[in-house]
């Protein structure tokens, strides 16, 4: 098995196990249950905005302990006074060093748009992700069929959270795209074998509806990149190693965004 049918395998598991723990009515008892979720689609598309989605993560199974001991709070706050768009957060313990609590700290924190980053398979972690406060959800194209996708993101509509689907290639784009989605994700790392590729990105720009966001995730490393997929027609940038693997993630993040800021000015009075 591939890591991703590891972490599959792994989740149907842990899934079976939470639903015996936490019975779906006891989750609709959260306070979240009661509050309007913000958009991440609106913001992705704010002009005062740079559309970076500044994800929290300690560990990956590419890379390991990325950094194990940060703090969710002083992370998630920075990120967002730092000008992120929204915020992504893994909640996967078993490859990913995340938990639940996670996202209900940074939840706490901030007013941005919080997407849950996990391995979603079943409606019951959709009314998880709610209940812990999340705003959208991760739909992985390369997990899913087609039905489920449409199937998992309506019940996501329902719940009024948004949907950020993920495809790896222009196959599973094809079969995967659902006007239940809001936003469609370009990984640009291969799941299988973790080589990174910002090439993809630009290769599936054209193919995605223009009724969707556009996200480019993963790899991204240069605020230069940041424009150029800009020009491509992106206007969401998901990124998390880059500014984790610093001892101050909230600091590169805000590095970064000014970077793109600056170069955005040049680019706008060059036209």
């Amino acid at each position: 098995m591939n890591i991703l049918d590891q972490i599959v395998a792994h989740k149907q598991k842990e899934v079976a196990e939470r639903k015996s723990l936490y019975p779906t009515k006891l989750l609709e008892k959260s306070i979240y249950f009661e509050t309007q979720p913000v958009s991440l689609k609106k913001y992705l598309l704010r002009p005062d905005k740079t559309g970076i989605i500044a994800e929290f993560k300690r560990k990956s199974p590419s890379k390991g302990m990325i950094n194990p001991y940060v703090s969710v709070e002083r992370t998630s706050v920075g990120y967002m006074q730092a000008g992120a768009s929204a915020l992504s957060i893994l909640t996967d313990a078993q490859f990913f060093g995340g938990k639940n609590e996670d996202l209900t700290v940074a939840r706490k924190f901030n007013f941005c748009p919080i997407l849950r980053k996990d391995f979603t398979i079943d409606e019951y972690q959709i009314t998880e992700a709610k209940s812990i406060g999340a705003d959208a959800i991760l739909l992985i194209a390369a997990i899913l069929s087609p039905t489920q996708i449409k199937t998992l993101a309506a019940f996501a509509k329902s719940l009024l959270l948004e949907v950020l689907l993920e495809v790896h290639d222009k196959e599973e784009l094809d079969r995967s795209i659902t006007p239940e989605v809001d936003a469609i994700g370009v990984n640009n790392r291969n799941l299988k074998d973790f080589t990174v590729d910002i090439t993809l990105s630009k290769e599936l720009s054209a193919a995605i509806p223009s009724q969707f966001v556009k996200v480019s995730e993963s790899g991204i490393s240069q605020a230069e990149t940041v424009i150029e997929l800009k020009s491509y027609g992106y206007q969401g940038f998901l990124m998390g190693e880059t500014f984790m693997k610093n001892s101050r993630s909230e600091k590169a993040c805000a590095e970064f965004i000014e970077k793109v800021q600056s170069l955005t000015v040049s680019v706008n009075l060059n036209k």
